[in-house]
């Protein structure tokens, strides 16, 4: 199910390349982040494979979080739109506005 929304919430982000999804959970007993833009998913957290075919997020990972940015990010003054609130609450494209 995971993988599923990854792939959901990686679709809806090509349409608003002015947002960014911030993703927060855990992998095992580690901290896990990923950042998804323009319908593209990256862990700042964990590494990943350089091949886009393979899966960012590991069958053991959970969600816990999500974040709605103003995009593009300028570290130090992060803007905050929505959340953090479940990542299904993302699922719909009016969540992005």
């Amino acid at each position: 199910m995971t993988s599923e929304l990854l792939a959901r919430l990686e679709e809806l982000s090509r349409a608003r390349p002015d947002r960014v999804l911030r993703l927060r959970g855990s992998l095992e007993a580690d901290p896990l982040e990923l950042l998804i833009f323009r319908g593209f998913s990256c862990s700042t957290t964990h590494p990943t494979a350089f091949d886009p075919d393979q899966p960012v997020l590991p069958a053991a990972a959970s969600l816990e979080s999500a974040e709605l940015l103003q995009g593009p990010l300028t570290p130090g003054s992060e803007v905050v739109l929505a959340g953090p609130l479940p990542a299904s609450a993302f699922l719909e494209p009016q969540a992005w506005l």
